[in-house]
């Protein structure tokens, strides 16, 4: 039997999911993580996971991992020392970036702008110039780019990136700098912009490159390690990494490129959950992933996510294909707290994290946090992650008093309803930044929510938007990692154009597309898929000519090679209709096109779906015990179910608790939870407005 093992590595916990390829069969694991050295806890929890599925380690054949070590270099600032070379004359192109400041009113006033990745002493001009055609202007000075390495040499960089003007129309003189940098500077990594991001726009660019080259060292060190902890663990396995898009790459092509792994976690968790909404019935949901340090929201059309170009991490903006996921300091862990300044209740940014986490871990920990504030109004059970972490009631209740005691609450379970009422408003904010502020309404929408804090929160999350039903899949709080186990292979090839439509016909455009698929095959190829395992897709980004920005829009392949006009026509058609349905207007300008791209995908794994054995609506028979919760200002009356005894068909009212391994779910009072064939619960108000 062949088995394949999603890992998911979180600011709180790591969940481990163990797929049998041959029935299907799943075991999942949650461990706490080490943020020491990530790898400690993903080789605890395979071992672990492996004991109880009662296989050896080395039956494992793929290791399929979200990572958060690059995201978490550039939150915490500990990436390697960058050198930069650039084109003469555009020295400061980091310094001067874009004119953009976030915030309201007088944003510019106390917005502290971040210092860029690589300083301006250690950035260096060479002489040279190329064309927006690609033709050399200015030859390489071969003397002058030794010079200059020679001095980032001395300062003492330790990854080099490479950025010049125009780079993307011809890379050549980038990649001789490269090989010149082998010469001087001897095992310090290169990140070249025409291989990172060979497109339009040299601030972009450079800002990807050098973060390409800021995160390298860390990335490549762990999964060097994470693979000799593999083999030392027994395990002859092929380890890949997810991708910021959704898709699979192996450890050594991660390493390479660890830009676009910036979101791989978050993008796990929007595979996992388009899974188990198809597996349900639904195909046009939003995903509310709410772990123990943040919350990552998504929209979900078609059971495709939508796609970014762009990728943010803290205060870093790069040029980098993503699931388009936005994140809030709202989990778990978030710390609440009252500034003095406002007397006003405050939750998160801050978390308690796995170390020493919530106050009700008897960990060290004494912040109040989110969970401390659930266990507080009796939502949680005893023990969390299958009994790995029990929760220390009277920790959390001294922990939560200091807030009734700075609000003047004086009532801890007050306190603990305001705790969970604003972390629910800053998650319900993330949640409209893709759904309102996109141009759709979220009660168009299903919510899907997972993570080990998601279904305790959803049923409220879904009074908030109106997204019915809330659906709580199978196994949620590691559905990142299930999401990590099912996903395929994926590589892309671009191009930049600037091309106004009338300068192409639609044969000469499909001419490119083959060319492009052809390089993103490669890969794929190498990896040992077959030609017949890859599927094809294409994008491209227009623009009305005069604008400054571009919208992603899908080119229709079949319509370009049939050579008669249609595919033009119906790309300018799908341009007018995205951009009105973002801006509501339409400009009579010429449609340009900037960048064509092709995205090649291997095949998906076939798993099992989940098949519960039918059951009447009665879920008495996995009554657990009764409990007192504290929900809308008052003490109710409520009823702990065991998940793992609900049937298809069960129908769980409200108010009432549903525990399993790895979460917990809360259905409120004017709720029920349907449980679906496939093993979703799907949760509604008795007078559902969708039915």
């Amino acid at each position: 039997m062949a088995f394949r093992l999603g890992v998911d590595v979180g600011g709180t916990f790591t969940d481990i999911l163990l797929v049998n390829e041959d029935t299907g069969e799943t075991h999942r694991y949650k461990t706490s993580s080490t943020p020491e050295d990530q790898s400690v806890g993903v080789l605890h929890g395979i071992s672990q996971v492996c004991a109880a599925a009662g296989i050896d380690t080395s039956a494992v054949k793929d290791v399929l991992h979200g990572t958060t070590v690059a995201t978490n270099a550039i939150l915490e600032q500990k990436g390697s020392r960058v050198g930069l070379v650039t084109t003469r004359g555009f020295r400061q192109v980091l310094q001067i970036a874009r004119s953009f400041v976030p915030g309201g009113l007088a944003g510019w006033i106390i917005w502290p702008k971040p210092e860029p990745l690589a300083d301006l002493e250690d950035t260096v001009e060479v002489t040279e110039r190329v064309s927006t055609a690609g033709a050399v202007l200015t030859p390489l000075d071969e003397d002058d780019v030794r010079r200059q390495l020679a001095k980032l040499g001395r300062n003492g960089v330790e990854a080099l990136s490479i950025c010049l003007i125009n780079a993307y129309a011809n890379g050549s003189h980038e990649a001789r700098i490269a090989e010149i940098a082998g010469e001087v500077l001897p095992g310090v990594p290169v990140s070249r912009s025409s291989v990172v991001l060979p497109e339009l726009r040299e601030y972009e660019r450079a800002i990807t490159t050098v973060a390409n080259a800021y995160v390298q060292g860390q990335v490549s060190g762990y999964v060097r390690n994470l693979d000799a902890q593999l083999a030392n663990a027994g395990m002859d396995t092929q380890l890949s990494i997810l991708r910021s898009d959704g898709g699979l790459v192996s450890g050594t092509v991660a390493a390479d490129n660890p830009v676009s792994l910036l979101l791989s976690g978050p993008a796990g968790g929007v595979t996992g959950a388009a899974w188990a909404a198809e597996q349900a019935g639904y195909t046009d949901f939003l995903t509310f992933d709410m772990g123990g340090t943040s919350t990552d929201v998504a929209l979900v059309q078609n059971l495709q996510p939508r796609i970014g170009r762009e990728t943010t991490v803290g205060d870093l903006t790069v040029r980098a294909t993503s699931v388009d996921v936005r994140t809030v300091g709202a989990g778990g862990g978030s710390i609440a707290h009252v500034p003095p300044l406002t007397q006003a209740l405050r939750v998160g940014p801050q978390s308690a994290g796995a170390a020493p986490g919530p106050a009700s871990y008897g960990r060290g920990g004494a912040d109040p946090t989110v969970t401390d504030a659930n266990v507080v109004l009796g939502y949680l059970p005893a023990e969390l992650a299958g009994g790995e972490i029990g929760l220390d009631a009277e920790a959390a209740a001294a922990a939560v008093k200091t807030i009734a005691d700075a609000t003047g609450l004086n009532d801890v379970e007050r306190a603990a309803e305001g705790i969970v009422n604003i972390v629910n408003e800053n998650m319900f904010g993330a949640l409209k930044l893709v759904s309102t502020q996109q141009g759709f309404d979220p009660r168009d929408f299903a919510l899907v929510a997972f993570g080990g804090a998601g279904p305790l929160h959803a049923n409220a999350l879904g009074k908030l938007t109106g997204a019915w039903p809330v659906i709580i899949p199978p196994s949620p709080g590691v559905l990142s990692a299930y999401g990590d186990a099912t996903t395929s292979l994926r590589n892309e090839a671009a191009r930049t154009l600037v091309r106004p439509f009338g300068d192409f016909t639609d044969a000469e455009l499909s001419g490119l597309l083959d060319e492009l698929s052809a390089t993103a095959r490669e890969t794929m190829l190498a990896a040992g898929l077959g030609d017949s395992d890859l599927t094809v897709s294409y994008s491209a980004d227009v623009r009305y000519h005069g604008q400054g920005f571009e919208i992603p829009v899908p080119l229709d392949y079949a319509a370009f090679a049939a050579g008669d006009g249609g595919g033009f026509a119906g790309l300018r058609q799908a341009f007018d209709k995205e951009h009105e349905r973002l801006f509501s207007f339409l400009l009579d300008n010429e449609h340009e096109l900037v960048t064509v791209r092709s995205t090649v995908n291997g095949p998906r794994p076939e798993v099992a779906s989940i098949s519960l054995d039918t059951g009447g609506t009665d879920p008495s028979a996995a009554e657990r015990t009764s409990t007192t919760i504290f929900v809308e200002g008052s003490s109710v009356e409520a009823m702990v179910y065991d998940r793992d005894r609900l049937l298809a068909g069960n129908v769980v009212p409200g108010p009432a608790v549903i525990a399993e391994m790895d979460s917990t779910t809360l259905v409120l009072p004017g709720h029920t939870a349907a449980v679906h064939p496939h093993g979703s619960l799907l949760i509604r108000p008795v007078q559902d407005p969708k039915e």
